[in-house]
């Protein structure tokens, strides 16, 4: 904990709404340029970190509705980045407090209901695995997309976190990850160590009770996009010099949320990945999961 007053007191701190999912609708509302279009919730506390933060997001055109933890302080995460690479230190706070009961108030299930598209990140099997279920079937009753990210290795490698991921899989029209949490996957569930990112892709997506379509970002090399066992896309990164390269930090998030900007629209899953391949490439030119007022896109 310590650490977190020594970087305010040392070093020049730049302040960004944060979160994986925060991140990615963030991203989404930004590409789409329709204020309100795209709603959050989550968990914070009752303090400056969630004043700004909510500041921020509604200045973005995004609508919040948080739960408000009075006893927790709102989550942050400490940025170290050295030469375009990044090390993370979080202290989740109010962000692990999240209730089913929030998302069934009246107001906030309002806007659940009046949603076409669901994105939730895999850290949210660590705090809320019911709400997630509970949006899940939503989504699937009601003929919406719902989609997901794997987000980290450790949500396969610890049992509970897997059962919930395992559970949720039939509901899942887009499962999104990157290659090292592809391979973590397949590890645990026994598969074969030799098979490539874009074998493991495919063997996702023919799972029986397995998502519809599987995206995963590979860095620098192409994203695979498989559907029914099968590559149904590999999509090329745009190039970036490493001089280029300022922060890796909210590139997968962005990736989500550029992928979604088009989603929504109807678009040609060529161009959600097209989209979300301009969305990390802005990010990655910058500090933090931030971005100029406007994208230049297409």
């Amino acid at each position: 904990m310590p650490i977190f007053d020594d970087l305010k007191a040392n070093f020049p701190v730049e302040y960004i709404a944060g979160g994986a999912t925060q991140n990615s609708i963030r991203v989404a509302s930004w590409m789409l340029q329709q204020p309100k279009s795209c709603s959050y919730m989550g968990c914070v506390g009752k303090d400056e970190s969630a004043a700004t933060m909510t500041k921020e997001c509604e200045k973005e055109g995004v609508v919040v509705h948080y739960m408000v933890d009075e006893a927790t302080p709102t989550g942050t995460c400490a940025v170290c980045v050295k030469d375009g690479e990044r090390s993370l230190i979080t202290n989740l706070g109010a962000a692990n407090n999240y209730k089913i009961a929030h998302a069934e108030a009246a107001e906030n299930w309002a806007l659940v209901e009046k949603a076409k598209f669901y994105y939730i990140s895999g850290f949210f099997f660590t705090v809320s695995p019911d709400t997630i279920m509970k949006v899940a079937e939503h989504a699937k009753e009601a003929g919406k997309c719902f989609m997901m990210n794997l987000s980290a290795p450790f949500i396969m490698q610890v049992p509970p976190f897997k059962a919930a991921l395992t559970a949720t899989m039939p509901f899942i029209d887009i499962l999104f990850g990157n290659e090292s949490e592809a391979q973590t996957f397949a590890e645990t569930e026994g598969w074969d160590k030799a098979l490539t990112v874009a074998e493991i892709a495919c063997k996702i997506s023919a799972m029986e009770n397995g998502p519809k379509k599987v995206v995963i970002t590979q860095g620098a090399d192409p994203t695979i996009v498989a559907e029914g066992g099968k590559v149904l896309l590999e999509h090329p990164v745009r190039p970036l010099t490493k001089e280029e390269l300022v922060d890796t930090n909210g590139a997968g998030d962005a990736f989500v949320g550029g992928f979604l900007s088009q989603l929504v629209q109807g678009k040609e899953i060529k161009d959600c990945c097209e989209a979300g391949n301009y969305s990390a490439n802005v990010i990655i030119k910058r500090s933090g999961c931030s971005y100029p007022e406007k994208p230049s896109y297409p």
